[in-house]
């Protein structure tokens, strides 16, 4: 997998989000931060996740997405259950997924980190395409970024969001990457 010089994966689908914005001067990617999500909750292979990112998603389509309404936010990646990659903002532009957090007394991690958002919830497990496609990733993006953490939502945002929750299997994906 190779980017091109703005951040653009030539292994994904590119989809691109008007949710994001030019990284502070001088800050290149250092930290992964690995979400999941899933729109309605706990169903998968719809187009609202996509809708959601491009500012698309009809509020009044499902009752869950009222609690959403006017919601800007956009993630670098999404991995679908069957491990389908799509991108919606290059990395060399700061995409809004991380929200209020802090990394080793940094705080504003959308400034030096690439989202990846997963297709699930945080009460199942993940599927073996998804890991394989996300390890991948992983390996591409330390080949092309100075990329020195690897987070979970949770990590960066304790109390506030849980992703990508206790069925993702931390041991499996830093082995795959090892």
């Amino acid at each position: 997998m190779k980017f091109d010089e703005r951040g653009w994966l030539d292994e994904a689908r590119h989809i691109p989000s008007p949710n994001c914005d030019a990284r502070p001067d001088g800050e290149a990617p250092s930290l992964l931060v690995i979400h999941n999500i899933s729109l309605p909750p706990g169903e998968f292979g719809g187009s609202a996740v996509e809708e959601l990112f491009t500012n698309r998603l009809d509020w009044n389509a499902h009752p869950y997405y009222q609690g959403m309404r006017g919601l800007e936010v956009s993630a670098h990646f999404f991995i679908r259950r069957d491990g389908e990659l799509i991108q919606f903002v290059p990395c060399s532009m700061r995409a809004w997924h991380a929200g209020a957090s802090q990394w080793q007394g940094r705080e504003r991690c959308n400034d030096f980190s690439i989202g990846i958002e997963l297709e699930g919830t945080d009460d199942q497990a993940f599927t073996d395409a998804q890991y394989k496609r996300l390890a991948g990733l992983t390996e591409s993006l330390k080949s092309a970024y100075p990329i020195a953490g690897i987070v979970g939502h949770s990590d960066i945002a304790p109390g506030r969001k849980t992703d990508p929750g206790p069925h993702f299997d931390w041991a499996r994906y830093r082995q795959a990457c090892s």
